[in-house]
């Protein structure tokens, strides 16, 4: 029954982000693109802490490597593709490099190192004016042309990072579900066993950092057509930890848990705005309540209702306590 319902909430799935935009603002339009940008984003990082157990604060910091390298291939004249592909070949050569410590160090350590490279890549970025244009960033990136398909207006914009998202969600859908996927769930339930059983830790663990950091180059090369203007305070600490808990709201280690973390951290604040002042309380107590009743995100919740509901669960139950008597 699962597998049969499975493609079809995909499909509905699917038709709601097609339709979302129709009749909405341009601001709309562009909140939606923005989430799904960061929901890229929040997936490599769900790949290197919800699948891989390899904690990160660094994941704006690709952010940003992968919007400064196609702002400036594409202000030289380079068409968009080639950039994003440079700017994904980029991140996950830092990420790999980054990946390093965490073969020595783990758990708060690693928090730590990968929060500092956070700051090195913002004071790097605001301080190296010949190449970033330090505080006062970039700007007039051209958006994605391509030929028929003109992304200069909000709404194709939308559409093109639609379709990037479905092709990102795909190729992560084909990781986690490879060898590699059953290996960096094997490495974040305990790496002794993982490695016992013949499991290359060592790569393993450098490849969850590459290939998450690829995905947030990704996302940085959406970022910089989308909003056409970048500099480093787009891309400091605070972002890192929104980032982080998009995955942790949406649950880590759920294949769909960036999106909705995504939706709650982008959209809801949004959707809060009618409450004027209050909006930002409300959205933070909303977080706060998810977090203290259902520590494993909103996917997490979704599958306890779900198991609390099945037909047979009780029984079920208390077959496995008599057993146990």
């Amino acid at each position: 029954m699962k597998r049969r319902l499975t493609p079809i909430l995909l499909v509905v799935g699917l038709a709601l982000l097609i339709v979302a935009p129709l009749g909405q603002t341009d601001y709309i339009k562009y909140i939606l693109s923005s989430w799904l940008i960061f929901a890229i984003a929040a997936m490599g990082l769900n790949l290197t802490l919800g699948y891989a157990g390899q904690i990160s604060l660094a994941q704006a910091s690709f952010i940003g490597i992968g919007a400064y390298t196609t702002a400036l291939l594409t202000l030289a004249g380079v068409p968009w593709i080639p950039s994003m592909l440079a700017a994904m070949a980029v991140s996950f050569l830092v990420g790999l490099a980054l990946g390093f410590p965490a073969l020595r160090v783990q758990g708060h350590f690693l928090a730590f190192v990968t929060l500092a490279f956070n700051t090195l890549f913002y004071l790097v970025a605001r301080n190296e004016d010949w190449l970033t244009g330090g505080p006062y960033g970039l700007s007039g990136m051209p958006r994605p042309d391509f030929w028929l398909f003109d992304t200069n207006q909000n709404l194709p914009f939308y559409y093109f990072t639609l379709a990037v998202f479905v092709v990102a969600a795909a190729l992560m859908w084909g990781i986690v579900r490879s060898p590699w996927g059953r290996a960096f769930k094997g490495l974040r339930e305990n790496p002794i066993r993982a490695e016992s059983l013949g499991v290359d830790t060592r790569r393993i663990t450098l490849l969850a950092f590459a290939i998450g950091s690829a995905y947030g180059g990704l996302a940085g090369a959406l970022i910089s057509p989308l909003v056409q203007f970048i500099n480093p305070d787009s891309f400091a600490l605070v972002q890192s930890i929104r980032i982080l808990l998009m995955v942790v709201v949406g649950g880590a280690g759920f294949f769909f848990g960036p999106l909705f973390g995504a939706a709650m951290v982008i959209l809801l604040p949004e959707f809060l705005r009618f409450t004027e002042g209050y909006y930002l309380m409300i959205y933070a107590s909303a977080v706060i309540v998810l977090m203290v009743f259902c520590p494993s995100g909103l996917i997490g919740a979704g599958q306890a209702l779900r198991e609390r509901f099945r037909p047979g669960h009780r029984v079920r139950g208390d077959m496995k306590q008599g057993s146990q008597l």
